[in-house]
């Protein structure tokens, strides 16, 4: 089992920049795919971004493609989303997960274990 939990989330006004943390305990997650969702009251969970065990692979979605960057360091259990240029379309409560997958994946179905999220609210 991995245990996943979330941290750095905040309110900031639009352009401000804040920096996500997901620490992992109970396995280590350097053979993992990690990834960023994202979901807003009243709207279904999107993929925000995700990264390769290694860190050489990235994806992202295109409406924070330029804008966010993920990045992990396994030997602290750890991966990160920098969060720069924020928009009020961005506030959403973000969640780390970990996939099994050897790809960089997408879909939330994909995934397999979960963190409890933590809440990003951007003023405009």
């Amino acid at each position: 089992q991995v245990q996943l939990v979330e941290s750095g989330g905040g309110l900031v006004q639009a352009g401000a920049s804040l920096r996500l943390s997901c620490a992992a305990s109970g396995r280590t997650i350097s053979s993992y795919v990690m990834g960023w969702f994202r979901q807003a009251p009243g709207k279904e969970r999107e993929f925000v971004a995700a990264i390769n065990w290694g860190g050489s692979s990235t994806n992202y979605a295109s409406s924070v493609k330029g804008r966010f960057t993920i990045s992990r360091d396994n030997a602290k259990n750890t991966v990160y989303l920098q969060m720069n240029s924020l928009k009020p379309e961005d506030t959403a409560a973000y969640v780390c997960a970990a996939s099994k997958n050897w790809r960089v994946v997408t879909r939330s179905n994909e995934y397999d274990y979960w963190g409890q999220g933590t809440q990003v609210t951007v003023s405009g």
